[in-house]
């Protein structure tokens, strides 16, 4: 779970294990020192234009072998929500034994 909070500007999603911050061009350019001394303290920093994430800063070497969600959404690898609350009716599919996972999507969607 993150907690959104707001400091001098910038967005900041913060868990047990990670600090992600969102940062808009203008206020990267006013304050490159500072967004660099985050990231070598092991901080992400996302970049954005026009509230669309474009670059992302981040310590050298960090592993990207268990991307957080916000990363996987800035790379374009997901889709961010765009109705948390709403979700659709839960319907549980029975399905064969040994069915590929993609074979059994496939024919829920009738592909």
């Amino acid at each position: 779970m993150y907690t959104c909070v707001h400091i001098i500007g910038f967005g900041v999603l913060m868990s047990d294990s990670i600090s992600i911050h969102y940062v808009g061009t203008r206020d990267l350019r006013s304050n490159l020192a500072h967004y660099l001394r985050s990231a070598e303290a092991g901080h992400t920093i996302l970049v954005t234009v026009d509230g669309k994430v474009v670059a992302q800063l981040g310590p050298v070497g960090q592993s990207n072998e268990n991307p957080s969600v916000d990363a996987l959404i800035a790379s374009g690898l997901v889709e961010a929500p765009t109705n948390s609350k709403k979700q659709g009716p839960k319907v549980i599919y029975d399905l064969p034994a040994g069915l590929s996972s993609d074979r059994a999507l496939r024919e829920i969607r009738g592909r």
